[in-house]
């Protein structure tokens, strides 16, 4: 049977092919460290899985209103005013299931055939994919290492054609834990406004910053920049809820609005459950219980970091947030022989058992990504591993 054009154009997912590889040598009895997880090693805290008991036995498990339950979008709402003072009406506000559908119902109604969206590579592996499906087309911008590889006013003024409709702004971001400060996205938005286009701010990761820098939303800085930016974000990262699907996005009302018509005919609704589970997360109101997970994880960078810049030819930008590092290995590829990151990732999981991420999938072909979502024990092995590897391919 013939397929759709649409699906022919995918690019299988580099981060779900690396695992699939892993589990299979797991499966087969081997000793292999994964460092391809993009999510929290912990569980979800108990005070969710309290209330997403009490929702279940109290009867919430029936359709609810395809946007979200109105309390949800209330906490949404209270969250943005607290965390990044930013207030949105409820007609601003849609709940989905997971921050990727928000983002996947979002191009959905946002692009025509061949409207253009922006993507600063490195990228998070859906942006392209999702913009094709949509068909769009992504058009990628080379965010330098050397700029910490965050996106220039320069570069998005030069990828600017008549048919751009959006550009995306990941901070910090995934796979390289960069964050932009409050000029660098002045300077982005003033770009944006000058040529209407709308911003797409995906902020998944707001909550795991290490050093004393502060997460800025972008359509915190002005009136105009937050009536022409949408932001993504969910409780996925922040609490530790990544297999409890619930994302959301904010922005206009005209653009919010027929997402959640959109969703009404793809997934009804978010799941009742973890929509009252999701609800328990934004109503704490004695803490953030994301600061112990910031704890470990800042705690395991620095360790990663220090071991992975003592590996001959590895180079490493530190990152700010999220929970991965995004080393340069070229020349550690170029003296062992390979004819490609992807190959010598690959020889590496097949002789030392380590299982990372090639940048490829992630529009960095020189790079990979590690994530240190993972004990402090399995990363010191990991690093002798890798390094292992390379002095024995020297």
């Amino acid at each position: 049977m013939e397929l759709a054009n649409r699906v022919k154009t995918l690019t299988p997912s580099a981060t779900l092919a690396i695992t699939a590889k892993a589990k299979e040598l797991k499966n087969q009895g081997y000793d292999v460290i994964g460092l391809g997880a993009g999510e929290p090693d912990f569980n979800t805290p108990d005070f969710i899985l309290d209330a997403a008991e009490e929702a279940m036995k109290s009867g919430f498990t029936k359709y609810t209103p395809s946007g979200g339950i109105p309390e949800l979008k209330q906490a949404i709402i209270n969250k943005f005013e607290r965390d990044n003072s930013l207030a949105y009406n409820p007609d601003e506000v849609i709940v989905t299931t997971g921050a990727k559908h928000a983002l996947y119902t979002l191009f959905q109604v946002l692009l025509n055939k061949d409207d253009e969206v922006i993507v600063p590579s490195p990228y998070w592996v859906s942006y392209p994919e999702q913009v094709k499906l949509a068909e769009g087309k992504p058009v990628f911008v080379n965010a330098k290492e050397e700029n910490d590889f965050k996106l220039t006013p320069e570069q998005l003024k030069a990828a600017v054609t008549t048919k751009t409709k959006a550009v995306i702004i990941n901070s910090p971001s995934n796979p390289t834990g960069m964050m932009y400060n409050r000029q660098e996205l002045e300077e982005l938005g003033k770009v944006c406004l000058e040529n209407n286009i709308l911003i797409v701010s995906d902020e998944i990761y707001e909550k795991l910053i290490y050093t004393d820098d502060e997460h800025v939303s972008i359509a915190s800085i002005s009136d105009q920049l937050k009536a022409n930016t949408v932001i993504i974000n969910g409780v996925s990262k922040s609490h530790s809820m990544t297999g409890w699907r619930i994302g959301y996005a904010a922005g206009p009302s005209e653009i919010i609005k027929p997402m959640t018509s959109l969703a009404s005919h793809s997934t009804s609704n978010p799941t009742s459950i973890a929509q009252y589970a999701a609800l328990a997360a934004y109503s704490k109101s004695d803490g953030d219980p994301s600061s112990e997970m910031r704890g470990i994880f800042s705690e395991r960078l620095e360790v990663l970091y220090g071991l992975l810049n003592d590996i001959p030819g590895i180079t490493c930008v530190k990152p700010k947030g999220a929970f991965y590092l995004f080393p340069n290995v070229q020349e550690a590829v170029r003296q062992s022989g390979f004819n490609s990151v992807d190959e010598w990732a690959k020889e590496l999981l097949e002789e030392e058992k380590v299982a990372l991420v090639p940048g490829t999938g992630f529009g960095s072909p020189e790079n990979v990504r590690l994530s240190y979502a993972i004990s402090l024990d399995a990363l010191r092995d990991a690093s002798e591993r890798i390094k292992r590897f390379i002095l024995n391919h020297q």
